[in-house]
């Protein structure tokens, strides 16, 4: 009999995968479904965007195997798009990596970093995938509370109280998924400094930051951050381009070049 690996133990399949599925199995049997599932964009994106690509797909050059690190021009919009919403200047060159999807950032940054054994603080409540990559990677998951007395932020003298010894990263995404707490520029200063107190790579999962919110922010705004942050976001919320894939992960170059160490040798 063929086995499966061990790290297939602890975890199953991924929830709103399985959901999704008897979802369609409903709606194939003529159940009226309203379908409060995974999020996904309900518009199109905008026009120029499907010109655009209907126009670059005629590019005899876009079908082959293209730069790991994705076309200069994608890196150089993507600064812009940065320097233009968040004030946050990058180095297209060497601080900025296009992702399929800032899910595939997820377990990048985790094979990045992560060795068994290791420990991560994961938001409670928050995104399952940070659960689900952490286990099978062979890391340990210490969930931290978010509550709605405070805003559904952290609560730092709890945190101060663990032993943070082995905590190698810490997941945290405002706009948050699921509440929409929004977070703010105080919060982020917070979290940067304790993660410089404590030595833990920290990643702000951005993806909702322009949905239903006037006041955009990045990680990366903070002074430092750069120290010991990555961010992640995507086209997905703010361009209803979900089914595209198209995400990026930000950060110094040192730490950018380790999740393209990890990318290269899975992707192509």
């Amino acid at each position: 009999m063929i086995t499966t690996a061990n790290r297939l133990n602890t975890v199953e399949e991924y929830y709103f995968s399985s959901k999704l599925r008897e979802v369609r199995q409903l709606a194939s049997e003529g159940k009226p479904i309203i379908n409060m599932g995974i999020g996904s964009p309900d518009l199109a994106p905008s026009q120029a965007v499907l010109d655009a690509v209907a126009l670059a797909i005629q590019d005899e050059n876009a079908h082959g195997y293209q730069s790991y690190q994705g076309l200069p021009e994608l890196r150089s919009s993507m600064a812009n798009f940065y320097k233009n919403n968040f004030q946050v200047e990058l180095n297209p060159n060497t601080e900025i990596l296009p992702l399929m999807g800032s899910k595939e950032g997820i377990m990048h940054i985790s094979l990045a970093f992560l060795n068994e054994g290791d420990q991560v603080l994961i938001p409670n409540p928050g995104y399952p995938t940070y659960t689900s990559v952490t286990n099978l990677v062979g890391a340990e998951a210490v969930y931290y509370d978010l509550a709605e007395a405070n805003n559904w932020e952290p609560d730092f003298e709890a945190l101060e109280k663990l032993d943070l010894s082995k905590v190698k990263l810490m997941w945290i995404g405002y706009p948050h998924m699921p509440t929409g707490a929004r977070g703010s520029l105080d919060l982020f200063e917070k979290l940067v400094a304790f993660a410089k107190r404590n030595n833990i790579l920290l990643v702000n999962d951005n993806p909702y930051s322009f949905v239903l919110n006037d006041n955009p922010m990045s990680l990366l705004q903070v002074e430092g951050a750069k120290d010991v942050a990555l961010e992640l976001n995507s086209l997905s919320k703010t361009f209803n381009m979900a089914g595209w894939r198209v995400g990026m992960v930000s950060g110094n170059a040192d730490l950018i070049d380790a999740v393209l160490r990890v990318k290269s040798n899975m992707e192509h």
